[in-house]
Parts: structure tokens; C-alpha cells; sequence
């Protein structure tokens, strides 16, 4: 019996601290990429701010995203894509991210989301 494989989006709108949310979204990427299904992660919004360097988490008696952030690479995952205007609204330069990203317009969005068969929002 062959196995289907479903493709996961994992969608990042929430910050990096505040609320569990970004880390049970990197959570379940690593579990889904422990499984081989395609994985692709989506940040937008406050979710853009998860990616830039150096967190510094241990004033508000947080673990530092940024380690988890760096184990996508290891767990081959590396379809990840940021929405342009969130950077822009930010102040936040592509440059500034040291992960490997694709930009994405509003279009862009909405296309990579309608080629996925499961679509999961933190």
C-alpha cells in the first residue's frame, strides 16, 4: 500500500514571545518534517519577527526562539517564505534575516496557500 503525502503550510502571524504560539508552530514543523510530508512555513504579520537574529528572551524568562529557528536546516526545511508588506511595515530589511527566504506579495500568498493541502495558523 503506498503512502499519499499531504502538503503542510504552517502560517506564523504571532511574535516570538508574548504567547506559546510561535514555538507549538515550530513545534509541529519539526514533527511534520520527522514524517517526510512537504513542509513549507509562511511568516506574516508580528510572525516576521520571529526570524530576526539574536533574541534575547532570558529577561522575560523565556528560551530563545532564534536556536529552534536555526533547526529548519537540520530537519530540511526549507521551503520558507515571508510576506514582503509585513517586512516593510516593520522596518525590517530581507537582509536582515539570516535564514534562506522567499518574499511574497499579497498574490504570492495567496497562490502558495492554495497549493497546500493542509493549511495550520499560529
Amino acid at each position: 500500500m503506498s503512502e499519499t503525502k499531504k502538503s503542510f503550510l504552517i502560517i506564523n502571524r504571532k511574535a516570538p514571545y508574548g504567547s506559546s504560539a510561535a514555538r507549538d508552530a515550530l513545534d509541529v514543523a519539526l514533527t511534520i518534517s520527522v514524517f517526510e510530508q512537504p513542509l513549507s512555513l509562511l511568516f506574516m504579520g508580528d510572525g516576521v519577527l520571529q526570524l530576526l537574529p539574536e533574541h534575547n528572551a532570558s529577561e522575560i524568562g523565556q528560551k530563545n526562539l532564534s536556536a529552534n529557528l536555526a533547526m529548519l536546516e537540520m530537519y530540511d526545511i526549507d521551503r520558507l517564505y515571508v510576506c514582503r508588506q509585513a517586512l516593510e511595515q516593520r522596518g525590517i530589511c530581507p537582509a536582515d534575516i539570516r535564514l534562506n527566504i522567499t518574499l511574497l506579495d499579497q498574490n504570492g500568498i495567496t497562490a502558495l496557500i492554495k497549493q497546500q493541502d493542509q493549511v495550520l495558523s499560529f
